[in-house]
């Protein structure tokens, strides 16, 4: 059985690696994330039963989210890859809460079936460590690589006109 961060990775990369095969002068960024509760891995949910059983799961607990993360250009070979891993902890929940937030759409397509950065905000009571890495992309620690690699810069950005400046 392949540990969580060993897997997200390995399917960050393979994401990565499928795109950079069609763009091979490209910079590519894959990502791949899941939520681990008790040692139980949990990916998107199948159905309302499936979405309804992991917010069970995840109520009152703290639980991990992996993410992988890889950074490809076919052309010259470079890759760089990374895991990030977060803890949250959600509120105990109701089973009100439950139904509302399962029938607002929101669970399906998301591992653990929450979203932080939409409805599902209200289901965590603190998080410890990368927020960005459990809206799905460890946006910190992927820029600390574009910018160490030269991939990007740092340039200032031109002024915007519309933005009037203090002396």
């Amino acid at each position: 059985v392949e540990d969580p961060a060993g897997g997200v990775q390995r399917l960050a990369e393979a994401k990565a690696l499928q795109v950079a095969e069609a763009h091979p002068d490209h910079w590519v960024i894959g990502a791949d994330t899941v939520v681990v509760v008790e040692g139980r891995v949990l990916g998107k949910p199948t159905s309302v039963a499936d979405a309804r059983d992991m917010l069970r799961r995840l109520s009152g607990a703290t639980h991990q989210v992996y993410t992988g993360f890889c950074i490809v250009r076919k052309a010259g070979g470079a890759r760089f890859c990374g895991t990030v891993c977060t803890d949250v902890t959600f509120k105990a929940l109701t089973e009100t809460e439950i139904e509302w937030y399962v029938h607002s759409g929101e669970p399906f397509d998301k591992a653990g079936a929450y979203a932080i950065q939409g409805l599902g905000t209200f289901l965590v009571r603190r998080i410890h460590g990368s927020y960005t890495n459990v809206v799905g992309l460890p946006v910190c620690e992927v820029l600390e690589i574009l910018i160490r690699e030269g991939i990007m810069g740092l340039e200032p950005p031109a002024p915007d006109p519309q933005i009037e400046r203090q002396p």
